[in-house]
């Protein structure tokens, strides 16, 4: 049993569920500037971003919330992004040149069964995990490494799309972070989304 109260063997036998993840060029879609009028990457990020620290997007895709983070995280932080798809990754590391940004961004490619982030356990001062959940297939899982990259006090941003995710849904993978050991700070209803702020409780 962890500090938490979640149980490792839970997580690990935890049944997958089929979820299909977005091919990668979606993610020319998902970056499209125009996204911006209903999620400004900025504006959601500002209460919780600042300089010198350590963040985890997770399901990075083309950056659309990784690169803003790192220019408000500045040269003393890093932004570890994540996901399951290299060409994705790639993508990313061009945009992060071309912003002049690439010295704060780090690209890790992970699986569907760990992130692989087990050397960064309690250092992220903040997590995201934008549009990502739906498509995990282990989400008590996912849940639970996004808290154990956390330190003490941590912030997790979960938003879910309110088109595609439907209430019940969310509802489900709400209560699932509760029941791994989040705390829930906040939810709000975007333009297209339902976002929770959530904390890693102190220990």
């Amino acid at each position: 049993m962890s500090a938490n109260g979640t149980s490792s063997a839970n997580v690990l036998e935890e049944v997958p569920r089929h979820r299909h993840v977005c091919p990668w060029w979606i993610g020319y879609l998902i970056a499209n500037p125009l996204r911006k009028l209903a999620e400004d990457p900025e504006t959601i990020l500002a209460p919780f971003a600042g300089p010198g620290m350590t963040a985890v997007d997770i399901g990075a895709a083309f950056g659309f919330f990784s690169l803003p983070l790192a220019r408000m995280i500045g040269a003393g932080g890093r932004v570890i992004c994540v996901d399951v798809q290299p060409r994705m990754l790639s993508s990313l590391s061009r945009r992060a040149r071309r912003r002049h940004v690439d010295h704060i961004i780090r690209t890790h490619l992970a699986s569907q069964e760990s992130f692989g982030l087990a050397h960064l356990e309690g250092q992220a001062d903040l997590v995201l995990a934008i549009h990502v959940v739906h498509e995990t297939a282990y989400p008590r899982r996912f849940l639970t490494q996004c808290r154990d990259l956390l330190r003490s006090g941590g912030t997790f941003l979960l938003a879910e799309p309110s088109w595609h995710v439907s209430n019940e849904e969310f509802e489900s993978t709400r209560r699932l972070a509760r029941e791994v050991g989040f705390a829930e700070r906040e939810f709000r209803r975007l333009r297209r989304s339902r976002l929770l702020v959530l904390e890693k409780p102190r220990a």
